[in-house]
């Protein structure tokens, strides 16, 4: 998908909703310059979409790899309808980044699945410095921004299929 240029902001919540809507945000102190601009861009859409900032909880974790168990501790606390995880790995000589985003990715998909709400993967793997900034306000946008899109439409999903009437029991 190199390249490809994609706008993930499409999206449509119910006004009346957003007043009820809970959303945590735990955020990464490692590249900070990078995931401060993401928890910005973030944050700004929330609050534009009508989620009352009293409504939004945040908390910074050490580095990548604590950005689940920071949502679990987060949603636990407050019950939250969606969590997003902001945070920036650059690739370096080793392969360390291989190993935290594919444990970032699967610790928040366990996370998704098993509470059955969106913890969303708002986490930059990109190969230098210059593309995280990029991806963090430059030139390919805010994936801030997109995260928070993210959660808005799983949210609303959820909303509009739990709605839906249940035919096998469960």
């Amino acid at each position: 998908m190199g390249g490809k240029k994609t706008n993930l902001s499409q999206y449509k919540l119910d006004e009346t909703a957003t007043k009820e809507v809970k959303i945590g945000v735990v955020t990464s102190e490692w590249n900070s310059e990078v995931t401060q601009q993401l928890l910005s861009g973030c944050k700004e859409t929330l609050t534009s979409e009508g989620i009352p900032e009293d409504n939004l909880y945040f908390i910074q974790v050490p580095g990548a790899f604590e950005l689940p168990v920071g949502a679990r501790i987060l949603d636990d606390k407050y019950n939250l309808d969606a969590v997003i995880c902001l945070g920036c790995v650059v690739k370096g000589e080793t392969k360390h980044d291989e190993y935290i985003n594919l444990a970032v990715a699967q610790g928040l998909m366990q996370l998704s699945v098993l509470r059955s709400k969106p913890f969303v993967f708002g986490l930059l793997t990109t190969n230098d410095m210059d593309q995280a900034k990029d991806r963090a306000g430059g030139s390919r946008g805010n994936k801030g921004v997109e995260a928070a899109a993210t959660a808005l439409q799983m949210i609303q999903i959820k909303k509009e299929l739990k709605s839906a009437s249940r035919t096998i029991g469960f």
